[in-house]
């Protein structure tokens, strides 16, 4: 395996500057080179999750430095799933936006695009706090030029909030890193899991500020209340392919808290015991209900799109805040599920709102293709809402059973069940009168423009959608249905990943051990 774990960062980080500086005039050169990487990428991180499935924990040292005292890289079961998801993800994106166009609408599209990859990928692997900071930043720099991409008064404004809200948390990670290292002396997760452990409880003071500070810094980036109320305007306005790959945008920081409130702030650390589980808990509890209620009361696709977003990271954090192996192997199946359900809703929606006057929730002419739309978006919905038969119901199912055996279990029952009730609900009504409430008459209101964010008049005779142009989306609701057909094995790696997680010897030890050198 050796030098192939910095591939995934390295590889985007080279492409990205070819693409800006050689390329951005030739939009065929550009998809080319775009698409030959995100193959690639692909291609290794299938190659690096099978390498991980054998439990064994790799840490790559930069420039041969050791740890703690140089750069680290670390593949396990849990980066390497999240390697993989990205790059999927990232796969899928990619064919919908080229196929209808996006990427054409401004020069950069290619070049943002592979430097978001880097920065998420650099994030799931990256063994060092302050370098998951480094990377953050690369997320929030090239994911600022996306969410603009094609411009408009609307989409700069939602962008400019998105910014601000995320260099908030920018400053508050600094700080909190600040603090951590004062009290410690180090950044690196594996070296800070072992001085963390045997930490007095009078020292304990500081890195308890700093587990709190860090808990809101990635509670940002995962859109948790109540600092949820930057995505959906940021979603509802950004181009779909854009908002799309921005589904995998809040697992980072979901990732971020199981990562770190495990390895270095766990369960098992006398100092710490139970500081961030009585947080987290009732904040993911709030979360899904905000995410059910937004969903019912949407007067507008995108926004309803994006209020289930929250509440399925609501959902997924409620096994998270147990921390127990059993309810974060749950979580991690709900992680890939829900990522993949937003990505497929979020494409359809393009492709529905290029056909239709604008996305308010509104009796309007039937769609071209209204039958095959209505049937894409009734699957979307019943994975989003998580009815069976596709991988969400079987997502929630693992999440309560696994939270019967904690001390949360009536709450969580409550909030995911109630909370399903009132998804489901908002989708039906959201469907219906989208595709079957249609009007014989013409609608008032005009379409958005996506380059100025005025009203427009949409063609009389839209075209319908190509095949490359419905591909992506019917690939992301088949790997749903992939999901829930191979759960068993699914579920067992994510398990083992989990079980990996909470053993953390195996981590500090090949970390702070003898890693492979680069």
């Amino acid at each position: 395996m050796s030098h192939w774990i910095i591939a995934p960062v390295v590889l985007p980080a080279i492409l990205a500057p070819i693409i800006a500086f050689v390329m951005r005039y030739d939009i065929s050169l550009a998809r080319t080179a775009s698409f030959a990487g995100t193959i690639a990428l692909a291609a290794i991180c299938f190659g690096l999750t099978v390498a991980a499935a054998g439990g064994e924990t790799v840490s790559y040292e930069l420039g041969n430095w050791p740890a703690p005292f140089g750069i680290v890289l670390v593949l396990d079961r849990l980066s390497a799933v999240m390697l993989l998801l990205t790059s999927v993800l990232a796969l899928v994106v990619l064919v919908h936006a080229v196929a209808t166009g996006w990427d054409a609408r401004g020069r950069h599209f290619h070049a943002l695009f592979q430097f978001q990859l880097m920065g998420i990928f650099g994030a799931f692997l990256t063994g060092d706090a302050f370098n998951l900071f480094v990377f953050f930043e690369v997320l929030l720099i090239a994911s600022y030029g996306m969410m603009i991409h094609g411009g408009g008064k609307v989409r700069l404004q939602a962008g400019l909030q998105y910014v601000v809200m995320n260099l908030a948390g920018s400053t508050l990670f600094l700080f909190a890193l600040g603090t951590l290292y004062a009290a410690t002396g180090t950044l690196n997760i594996a070296d800070l899991a072992q001085r963390v452990q045997g930490l007095p409880v009078e020292d304990a003071a500081l890195v308890r500020a700093a587990a709190m500070m860090l808990m809101i810094v990635f509670a940002i980036k995962a859109a948790l209340f109540p600092v949820q109320f930057w995505l959906p305007a940021t979603y509802s306005n950004a181009p779909a392919p854009v908002a799309a790959l921005f589904a995998i945008m809040t697992k980072v920081g979901a990732y971020a808290i199981i990562r770190v409130h495990t390895v270095v702030f766990g369960p098992d650390v006398p100092v710490l015991s139970g500081v961030v589980g009585d947080w987290l808990m009732p904040v993911a509890l709030v979360t899904v209900a905000i995410g059910a209620v937004g969903v019912l009361g949407a007067s507008r696709l995108m926004p309803l799109l994006s209020f289930s977003v929250i509440g399925s990271m609501g959902t997924m954090m409620v096994a998270v805040a147990a921390f127990t192996p059993a309810t974060t192997a749950a979580a991690l199946y709900y992680m890939v599920h829900s990522t993949l359900s937003a990505a497929a809703l979020f494409l359809l929606a393009d492709l529905v709102l290029a056909r239709r006057n604008g996305d308010r929730l509104r009796a309007q002419l039937p769609t071209v293709q209204n039958g095959l739309f209505a049937a894409l978006f009734f699957a979307g919905a019943i994975g989003m809402a998580g009815m069976p038969p596709l991988s969400g119901f079987l997502g929630k199912l693992l999440i309560l059973d696994a939270m019967q055996a904690t001390p949360q279990m009536t709450a969580a029952f409550v909030a995911i069940l109630l909370g399903s009730l009132l998804t489901i609900v908002g989708f039906a009504r959201a469907g219906s009168v989208l595709f079957w409430k249609s009007t014989g008459l013409a609608p008032a209101e005009p379409a958005p423009n996506p380059d100025d964010g005025e009203p427009q008049e949409l063609a009389d005779a839209p075209a319908p959608a190509g095949v490359m142009s419905v591909a992506p989306t019917v690939a992301a609701l088949a790997l749903l249905g992939g999901l829930a057909i191979f759960a068993g094995p699914v579920s067992a790696y994510l398990g083992a990943a989990a079980d990996q997680l909470y053993d953390s010897s195996g981590y500090i030890s090949a970390v702070m051990g003898q890693g492979t050198e680069g």
